[in-house]
């Protein structure tokens, strides 16, 4: 499956909730699937600035892919980057540098998140690119 088909079966997953508090919900039932998150990744290395709440994202390079495994304290924010995770994770670094978030505008993200949680997702994103373009260097 390509990004691009993941942020399209997201959008869909989506499309079954009527209002935005069953969305929110399903992001956060989302957010407890993600795998357990080592406390020895807990560093300030991995800590993405700009989140409201404490958000860490551990990478390794797994042949030519980035795997990622991320945490947060928050659960709206543990959904969020179970999101992230559907579209981003395991992929190449390639892939990832080429693939727009369109997911923040077709799901409503962009409109329906806190300036604060808006801010946190665009960090955590911006932390996914980075790590992909310093990989693909």
């Amino acid at each position: 499956m390509t990004p691009q088909d993941a942020q399209a079966e997201l959008v869909d997953e989506f499309e079954m909730f009527d209002n935005w508090m069953d969305r929110y919900q399903y992001i956060i039932d989302m957010g407890k699937q993600l795998p357990a998150f080592l406390d020895d990744w807990k560093s300030a290395e991995t800590k993405i600035e700009g989140c409201q709440s404490n958000v860490w994202i551990h990478h390794r390079l797994d042949g030519e892919r980035l795997h990622f495994e991320a945490t947060s304290d928050a659960a709206i924010v543990s959904g969020l980057i179970a999101v992230l995770m559907r579209i981003y994770n395991d992929r190449t670094p390639q892939e990832i540098i080429a693939t727009e978030p369109s997911f923040l505008e077709d799901l409503g993200l962009d409109k329906h998140l806190s300036p604060t949680r808006s801010n946190g997702l665009h960090s955590m994103l911006g932390r996914i690119y980075q790590v992909a373009e310093s990989k693909a260097a």
